[in-house]
C-alpha cells in the first residue's frame, strides 16, 4: 500500500521546516548581540554565526522555491 501525501500535507512540511529555519535564524541573531555585548566580542565567533545565518538563508530560499512548485500542484 502506497501513501501519498497531499498538496496541502507537503506544504505543511515545507512551511514547518521554514518555521523551523526561522527560529534557528533569530536564536543566531540573538548570539552576534550577545557577543557584541561582551568586553571583548570574538570576531570569529560572530562571523560564523554570519556564516550560519548566510546557511540558512540559502536553505530557506531552497524551500520558498520547492513550496511554489507543491502549491502549483493540481489539487
Amino acid at each position: 500500500m502506497t501513501i501519498e501525501l497531499t498538496k496541502e500535507e507537503k506544504a505543511q512540511i515545507i512551511n514547518n521546516h521554514i518555521k523551523s529555519l526561522t527560529y534557528t535564524k533569530y536564536n543566531l541573531e540573538i548570539d552576534i548581540i550577545q557577543e557584541n555585548a561582551k568586553a571583548a566580542p570574538v570576531a570569529s565567533s560572530i562571523s560564523a554565526f554570519e556564516d550560519q545565518i548566510e546557511d540558512i538563508d540559502g536553505q530557506i530560499l531552497a524551500l520558498n522555491i520547492k513550496l511554489t512548485a507543491v502549491n502549483a500542484l493540481l489539487a
